[in-house]
């Protein structure tokens, strides 16, 4: 079967959605018997945030700047290019990820004969306050042969005409995370870690404050926030408000997240709403217990409350969380037997193998 898989950018992406990607293409074109080319805006010559298999074939069109806006004229290139150049490569399917990447694509190859399978990362929360992205999103639904979401739970949300059309296939743990890596293994035992991009959506503020209020008890702990994006000032000044400047570090993008998992005692996110739960899986995969809101769509599907992290809620968001964290700081039995359950689980449920075989069936069905 010769698939084409596309995304925005991934050049500087350090997202879940693109860390998905890199790892299903090559799982495919490595293990799945498949032709998988790979497309995005990027500049060409420009490499892969996360690594990619040799035998995935990769096409930089160059059209725009993946990281900014797209503006409408930079839309409609888009949209001629991505026609031309998917007709040159004949693929049996396309499977365009995310939204920003779906719908010019679903309208791009309007009467081409050429299944698009829309895999959508994100959850109906987000288009609330996004309206005219909905529109855009609607209009493209009759141009998509399938659309795969995350769960079913996420699939169910959705307008009865949309979920019509959708599939739910799950994420998987990168390979990377099964080799070399020894659960409980731990550099600073008293680091918390948290990953996620800078936006209210991560709601890191939450968890700064909740951090506060567990300083003085805890004087030895510190915590470190990885990522980057628009919040980003507003998170610096947060810290020297509360005065944290010598507890909390905000490195920025960090390529070895393995590394920065193995060397925290655990991990904690204040998350509004997730997809799914990645990042969270990721730190089970480490060996690492989490701390996260009950309530936050994703990542109560990964995570087992008391077994593998602690799922907390509350009417006070920042008590709520400082609670989670301060069970788990003053208890490293807790922390060691969560992570060990963690690393045992996530891989039973989230392996690159399973989450592909099921790929393989979605992608065989849009090609009937």
């Amino acid at each position: 079967m010769r698939v084409l898989f596309a995304i925005k950018g991934l050049h500087q992406a350090a997202g879940g959605a693109e860390r998905v990607l890199c790892d299903v293409c090559s799982y495919l074109a490595d293990h799945g018997k498949h032709e998988i080319t790979l497309l995005t805006f990027d500049p060409p010559g420009t490499p892969p945030f996360y690594p990619l298999s040799s035998a995935v074939k990769l096409i930089q069109v160059g059209v725009g700047d993946p990281r900014e806006p797209t503006s409408l004229g930079i839309l409609l290139r888009r949209m001629v290019a991505l026609r031309f150049t998917v007709r040159e490569q004949h693929p049996d399917v396309v499977v365009a990820f995310m939204h920003s990447m779906f719908i010019p694509m679903a309208f791009a190859l309007i009467g081409t004969g050429i299944p698009v399978l829309a895999s959508e990362h994100i959850v109906m929360e987000y288009y609330r306050s996004r309206r005219a992205q909905f529109v855009l999103f609607a209009a493209a639904v009759p141009f998509i042969r399938r659309i795969t979401v995350l769960s079913d739970a996420i699939a169910s949300e959705y307008p009865k005409w949309i979920r019509q059309k959708m599939v739910s296939v799950t994420n998987p743990v990168s390979p990377v995370f099964q080799k070399g890596f020894t659960a409980n293994d731990c550099k600073d035992p008293h680091r918390i870690l948290a990953i996620g991009r800078f936006s209210k959506r991560k709601n890191h503020a939450t968890l700064l404050a909740a951090f506060a209020t567990l300083a003085d008890e805890f004087p030895g702990w510190t915590l470190r926030i990885l990522g980057d994006g628009l919040e980003r000032p507003a998170l610096q000044a947060e810290v020297i408000r509360l005065g944290l400047q010598d507890r909390v570090s905000l490195p920025g993008i960090v390529t070895d997240v393995i590394r920065e998992m193995a060397d925290a005692s655990f991990f904690a996110l204040a998350s509004r709403y997730e997809s799914f739960g990645l990042v969270f899986a990721e730190a089970m995969a480490c060996g690492k217990a989490s701390v996260a809101f009950a309530d936050c769509q994703g990542v109560n599907d990964v995570l087992d409350d008391g077994e593998t992290g602690l799922l907390v809620k509350g009417t006070d968001p920042v008590r709520s969380i400082a609670d989670g964290l301060r069970r788990l700081m003053i208890d490293e039995e807790k922390r060691r037997k969560m992570g060990i359950s963690a690393r045992e689980r996530v891989f039973m449920r989230f392996s690159v193998d399973k989450v592909c075989d099921r790929w393989q069936d979605i992608l065989r069905d849009a090609c009937r």
